[in-house]
């Protein structure tokens, strides 16, 4: 990192784990700035990196789905995604700074699994479209955003126990009606579909 860089960054000096389970390692923190300055409480968290899917069927259909999101009390309308496990690979059963991060080998399986777990369908066209921070002004976690084209349905979905969703095949007009007017509330998602329009320009 160069000089400048180091010239911006925050030191942390001081960690208080507030809460850390297997869903979230929630951090009070001290930093000290730049100019010598201490300051907190600053809080930030660690949550499951996670796989997002912008799918759509051999219809050209966007594969949505739809399911209550408790942070805004609301039904909405969004792509299939799912957490990246980390227990696997991971010396301690909860959540740490460093173990959510995932490879993208493990992300793109997460993906795959994802896709056929919440919808029934599965794809042999892939491609990611990028792996970016979800939330960095609080968070390390990571969202790997992918495309799957020409998607065919073979089975029922696989939900877990505390998944209640379901399955809305949408052409685009739709969901442009959805995104400008307020049913498709999930800015990450937003994101991944002009990611993959622009995907599909480059690639036309």
């Amino acid at each position: 990192m160069n000089q400048k860089n180091e010239e911006l960054r925050w030191k942390e000096v001081n960690t208080e784990h507030v809460v850390q389970d297997a869903w979230i390692d929630f951090r009070k923190c001290d930093y000290k700035l730049p100019n010598g300055e201490v300051i907190g409480p600053v809080y930030n968290y660690s949550k499951h990196s996670f796989a997002l899917i912008i799918a759509t069927d051999e219809k050209g259909r966007f594969i949505c789905v739809r399911q209550y999101r408790h942070g805004i009390d609301e039904v909405t309308t969004e792509f299939p995604a799912g957490a990246i496990e980390y227990r696997e690979k991971s010396d301690v059963p909860y959540i740490t700074y460093d173990n959510i991060i995932a490879t993208e080998d493990d992300a793109f399986e997460a993906a795959k699994r994802e896709l056929k777990e919440e919808t029934g369908y599965i794809s042999d066209e892939w491609t990611h479209l990028m792996t970016v921070p979800a939330n960095a002004t609080l968070s390390n976690s990571n969202v790997h955003i992918y495309a799957a084209r020409n998607c065919r349905k073979v089975s029922g979905q696989e939900l877990d126990d505390t998944e209640f969703l379901y399955v809305k095949e949408l052409d685009e007009e739709e969901l442009l009606r959805r995104i400008n007017g307020g049913d498709f509330k999930q800015s990450l998602h937003i994101l991944g579909y002009y990611l993959y329009k622009e995907n599909k320009k480059l690639g036309e």
